[in-house]
């Protein structure tokens, strides 16, 4: 029986591994670096649907980031994939990298 549960717990923990993979692919957000304004800590992204954010259609936008040591790690023009949360202050990139 205890061997049966076991079998059980690791099934479901591979799957919901493998949904929050998923989940976090699709949080992504594709765009393109419009403008970098490092004094304010936000910048200007346009990109494509941002569904995470409620988002269905593409767009440029202003953001805050939440750590401003990622605006030296892109330049204006950069391709980057993203993913960005609601506040009551608007809206802030958590995460940013370049696109491969």
């Amino acid at each position: 029986m205890n061997k049966i549960i076991r079998i059980a717990a690791a099934l479901a923990l591979s799957a919901g591994l493998a949904f929050g993979a998923v989940a976090a692919q699709s949080a992504s957000i594709s765009g393109e670096i419009k403008k970098i304004d490092e004094g304010a800590g936000k910048i200007t992204l346009k990109h494509g649907p941002a569904k995470s954010l409620g988002m269905e259609e593409p767009m440029t936008m202003v953001y805050r980031v939440k750590d401003p040591a990622m605006l030296k790690q892109v330049k204006v023009g950069d391709k980057v994939t993203f993913e960005a949360e609601e506040a009551t202050s608007g809206y802030t990139v958590t995460k940013m990298e370049k696109a491969k």
